[in-house]
């Protein structure tokens, strides 16, 4: 006969694996969504350098370095959603952060809040 401890150490057993699985594709996470901001803000800055203020000699690989970052950032992000089972507005809301200028700064800070709340980090 199964008695109520048993349970809760099952059950601790389980959220102790869940949280080693959930905490480093949380690291993961932040520290692309943070990569993918700063990329996002120097590509805008080079943007508006070209476009506003003419500025005809600006390097080539800014953008192409925020789209290689961008899409690392949609990897590790779609990991930790498979992982923290978000729903797929949410997902696709966090997915889409990284391409609206500091935007991706708020939502992870949002996001971090709420799987460290949910997984007890």
């Amino acid at each position: 006969m199964s008695t109520g401890q048993d349970e809760t150490t099952a059950g601790s057993v389980a959220d102790t694996a869940k949280q080693k699985k959930v905490a480093p594709a949380l690291l993961r996470y932040r520290v692309l969504a943070y990569a993918t901001g700063v990329w996002l803000l120097v590509l805008t800055a080079e943007v508006v350098a070209k476009y506003i203020f003419k500025v005809d000699d600006l390097p080539t690989w800014i953008a192409v370095v925020h789209g290689w970052v961008y899409f690392v950032y949609l990897l590790v992000t779609l990991d930790l959603a498979v992982k923290v089972r978000w729903p797929a507005g949410r997902t696709v809301g966090t997915l889409l952060a990284g391409t609206i200028p500091f935007l991706s700064f708020y939502v992870e800070h949002q996001r971090t809040k709420q799987v460290r709340r949910d997984f007890e980090l």
